[in-house]
């Protein structure tokens, strides 16, 4: 594609973006957020009044009288860089919504108890919010993202150096993740036989063109992805073109080992990324270690009602037992028994074998995934329990035994060992989790290559507030029950 052509291309298909409009729509989804969060804390303080008082205590005009504390929380958002809320790592962004809303909330229930010297229900309706109000301001910033995102309005428009594997890699990242901020119009490359665009982006065969780029579409940001160039053209690149960008990124062509808490480092005059498998230091297994016990307790109390029902819908939809047993790998490679809540009939296995030797397609599926996306095996009520992952929640138990982490790796069965490769002995060097970031990102749907690259940053970056956002997604996850079978 010539340049004219893609001029063409740019003012006619290209819906214009930028930052400020992102901006924008990041601070009124926060500013929702905390209102909504504050109205939250207010309701539960005037149903406690009522229940036990017999009178409100406080009503909805002194949630209104309020709002003024809003820009509290926007600048203490913006001092943690929370705008224009793009390309942040989703823990980071639970991070410093947990913490800025800590001390948002903290600010201004001590500056009343300053200025009243007293306790009041105001008080205690912002130490209800301040529970609730991360996952507010997370799930409304989550719809925030998926609005911008399905009309096209949010992103900032970006030039791809590179259209080899590497440059491809990221125009798939960009254009599916709804929460990387920018959005690819034009690739650059110096190979004159290659392709002329890659998934409806125009490809140009030159790439000089950086500053006219610039100058005639004011495009600020640049990503460098021609991992297979010699130095000495990579630099020249970098200077003549690409260096008229406001912003640039240089990509390295080794995603699997990208991670969050990847840095540089001076070794006298030679740079080198850092990175760290974190779960080999005690400190951060014990620290997981007690969120898994308190996490697990705290929530076994509220849900067990619900499981208890659960297992009497089981005994009246088919005959046998609740619980089922199945043997696993865990951590090093060893043995032990995951606990599922029972959604096939009780002869599965000798069914399944039956299924194996007469019909192919299902022969190559379960041979290709060990799950069956249409399995006739499964119950009515073992359907819904699939579908939404509640039958997985009888692991509970197991994480308790210590077998099994909330988040983590999936336990695998034998056949799928030889699948990991040389990844298996360092991924499952840890306990394998309830949940975890390919099932967030993709559950059944996600390959094996996938699986290891997902597991890898998991590993690279873990953090309390990692296992904290895959949780939040694992909920969304099992709403949406997609791709679990």
């Amino acid at each position: 594609m010539s340049i004219s052509e893609f001029d063409v291309w740019y003012r006619t298909k290209y819906r214009r973006t930028s930052s400020a409009l992102t901006t924008s729509a990041s601070i009124i989804s926060d500013m929702l957020g905390v209102m909504l969060s504050i109205g939250w804390g207010f309701f539960w303080v005037r149903i406690y009044y009522i229940l036990f008082f017999d009178y409100g205590g406080i009503n909805f005009k002194s949630f209104i009288t309020y709002w003024p504390y809003l820009p509290v929380f926007l600048l203490i958002f913006q001092i943690l860089k929370l705008y224009p809320g793009i390309s942040l790592a989703p823990a980071e962004e639970l991070r410093r919504f947990c913490i800025g809303s800590f001390m948002a909330h903290g600010g201004i229930i001590l500056s009343r108890y300053i200025e009243k010297d007293s306790w009041d229900s105001i008080s205690a309706a912002l130490i209800i919010s301040c529970f609730f109000s991360t996952v507010i301001l997370l799930t409304a910033r989550s719809i925030t993202h998926w609005l911008l995102y399905k009309t096209r309005l949010g992103g900032i428009p970006a030039v791809i150096y590179g259209s080899d594997n590497t440059g491809r890699r990221v125009v798939d990242c960009l254009l599916g993740n709804i929460r990387t901020g920018y959005v690819p119009v034009l690739i650059l490359d110096d190979d004159p036989a290659g392709i002329d665009e890659y998934r409806g982006i125009p490809v140009i065969h030159d790439t000089s063109i950086g500053p006219e780029i610039v100058k005639h579409y004011r495009i600020k940001m640049a990503m460098m992805a021609m991992s297979k160039l010699d130095n000495q053209k990579l630099k020249h690149i970098m200077n003549t073109s690409v260096s008229a960008f406001r912003y640039s990124v240089l990509i390295p062509d080794f995603f699997s080992a990208a991670n969050i808490w990847m840095s540089i480092r001076d070794f006298g005059g030679v740079l080198g990324f850092v990175t760290s498998n974190k779960l080999k230091m005690w400190w951060n297994l014990k620290i997981k270690r007690f969120m898994d016990m308190v996490i697990v307790c705290a929530g076994g109390i509220f849900i067990l009602p619900f499981l208890l029902f659960i297992a009497l819908l089981i005994k009246i939809n088919s005959p046998g037992p609740v619980l089922y047993r199945h043997k696993r790998l865990g951590m090093n490679g060893k043995h032990f028994y995951a606990y599922k809540f029972r959604s096939m009939v009780i002869d599965a296995q000798e069914r399944l074998q039956k299924l194996l030797e007469t019909n192919a397609e299902i022969k190559k599926e379960w041979e290709q995934n060990h799950k069956l996306a249409k399995d006739p095996r499964v119950t009515k009520i073992g359907r819904f329990l699939r579908g939404t992952s509640i039958d997985e929640f009888p692991q509970l138990i197991n994480i308790l035994k210590g077998e099994m982490s909330l988040v983590g790796p999936r336990p695998i069965v034998d056949e799928e060992k030889e699948k990991y490769g040389e990844d298996f002995n360092r991924i499952f060097s840890v306990r394998p989790g309830l949940t975890g970031l390919w099932q967030v990102s993709g559950r059944s749907n996600t390959d094996y290559n996938a699986r290891v690259a997902y597991d890898t940053y998991y590993l690279q970056s873990w953090s309390g507030w990692l296992d904290l956002w895959v949780m939040f997604k694992t909920f969304g996850a099992i709403v949406r029950g997609r791709g679990a079978y």
